[in-house]
């Protein structure tokens, strides 16, 4: 098991499982939460967090758990790393809200700046702040249509943007997220993703069949896609995005609201394919966990609007600003490099793995520590999930039969071996094979070294 550095662990190794799951807590506070809050909430498995330290979580009942999935991709320091943390109490003990929409607040342009700066945007560029991700997508449609004088915008067939009603139209990853909410905004297509033959599909049927081309006011894209199953695109699709844009003088919009802060192995995915978009979205990992989320758009484009045309109270406030401003020099001091290198471990390590169950898994595929496995059924990628819990790893679902291992950037060597470890068993466990198998997968190379399985 992983060395037990952090300080919650107080000696013991993690993970480290000491009642059943759930817990006996972890059930009373399940029965307590769905009697008062709105079951929209699509909750994955009964885990009750009361503290997290890096990657490890301990919960209501005690248990520790190894995180390799970081508050769906958010805790991008781990958690509570200690330079956030220093970040947020020194700005809460100064000022803690002042509304960035009205008055003119020293932290704000200071993110605004580093963030400008650090988005692969062509010329100069300029940042607006929001509070989330879907915030800041919303955003985006607005800007974009109040700049180019165009009504209509293009997303794509998995793409997830959000759940505001703006947000929720552009999304395409699940029909449940329609359901019972139409009519959505207008104005709003869907093309095939990540195929450099899907391209087509704008000439083709777009531009000849459903709209003008001088009509279209911008291209959004997830440049790898994440709840939609963690889906890299061909090499060339998003430079023939690009292209497309350039000819017809549309906006191209990079959502890397999970793709982006470091992730993976490069500060923001579309950097991947040496692609410069008009509009970088960014939110998630951005703050470490704090509530923040940025619109990074070509000066010219933000300049288009004036006051009053787009705002927010909470937006931007001095303690999230502060937490994204403590991240960004832990992104740029290491962490960035380091989920590269984990990255190359994991796939190293999953391999095998692949190759011993292949009707099972049929596919992985990934950039850094965004890492997608694609399994053979919906139903046995949530076995898997469920088998990860059992044994303290926390993993999630996306897509249609994907599992997404995100774990935070600052994940050890250690860490990562535990996890691939934990995977293998679970896999092993759900293929119906048992010790045997898991110790062919690892004399194979999955592994650095290995615990027998209990």
């Amino acid at each position: 098991m992983s060395s037990a550095s952090s300080r919650i662990a107080e000696g013991r190794p993690v993970p480290h499982i000491v009642t059943e799951l759930p817990g006996p807590k972890a059930r009373a506070h399940v029965a307590f939460d769905e009697t008062w809050t709105s079951p929209s909430l699509p909750r994955a498995y009964p885990i009750v967090p009361v503290r997290g330290d890096g990657l490890t979580v301990e919960d209501i009942d005690g248990n520790l758990f190894l995180d390799f999935a970081a508050g769906i991709a958010v805790n991008s320091t781990g958690h509570s790393h200690p330079q956030v943390v220093a970040a947020i109490k020194e700005q809460a003990a100064e000022l803690i809200h002042f509304s960035a929409s009205d008055f003119y607040l020293p932290i704000y342009p200071e993110v605004c700046q580093r963030l400008a700066e650090l988005a692969p945007i062509a010329g100069r560029a300029r940042t607006y702040l929001g509070n989330s991700g879907a915030e800041v997508v919303e955003a985006s449609i607005k800007l974009a249509r109040y700049a180019t004088h165009r009504p209509y915008v293009v997303a794509f067939l998995g793409a997830f943007h959000g759940r505001t009603y703006g947000a929720v139209s552009l999304t395409a990853s699940k029909a449940k997220y329609h359901a019972g909410f139409g009519p959505l905004l207008p104005g709003v297509f869907h093309a095939p993703y990540g195929r450099v033959e899907d391209l087509a599909w704008f000439d083709d049927v777009l531009f000849d069949k459903l709209a003008p081309a001088n009509e279209v006011a911008a291209i959004i894209v997830e440049p790898i896609q994440g709840e939609g199953g963690y889906v890299v695109p061909e090499d060339g699709f998003l430079q023939g995005l690009r292209d497309i844009c350039d000819k017809h003088g549309i906006l191209l919009i990079a959502d890397e609201i999970q793709s982006g802060a470091g992730r993976t192995g490069k500060m923001w995915a579309i950097e991947h394919w040496a692609v410069k978009p008009d509009i970088l979205l960014t939110a998630k990992g951005i703050a470490s966990g704090m509530p923040l989320g940025a619109m990074i758009a070509r000066a010219d484009l933000l300049e288009a609007w004036g006051p009053g045309a787009h705002g927010s109270t909470y937006g931007g406030n001095p303690v999230a600003c502060a937490a994204a401003l403590a991240t960004i020099d832990l992104l740029e001091g290491g962490l960035i490099a380091n989920a590269a290198v984990r990255g190359d471990q994991a796939r190293t390590g999953l391999a095998p793995l692949q190759a011993r169950f292949p009707s099972l898994i049929r596919d992985m595929r990934g950039k850094g520590l965004m890492l997608g496995v694609e399994f053979d059924t919906a139903e046995h990628a949530e076995e898997v999930q469920w088998a990860c819990f059992e044994r303290g790893l926390l993993v999630l679902e996306c897509g249609k039969s994907s599992v997404r291992m995100s774990p935070a950037l600052t994940v050890s060597a250690d860490e990562m071996d535990t996890a691939l470890r934990l995977f293998s068993e679970a896999v092993a466990h759900v293929a119906g094979h048992g010790r045997d198998v898991l110790l062919e997968v690892v004399e194979a190379g999955a592994l650095h070294e290995v615990e027998a399985a209990g």
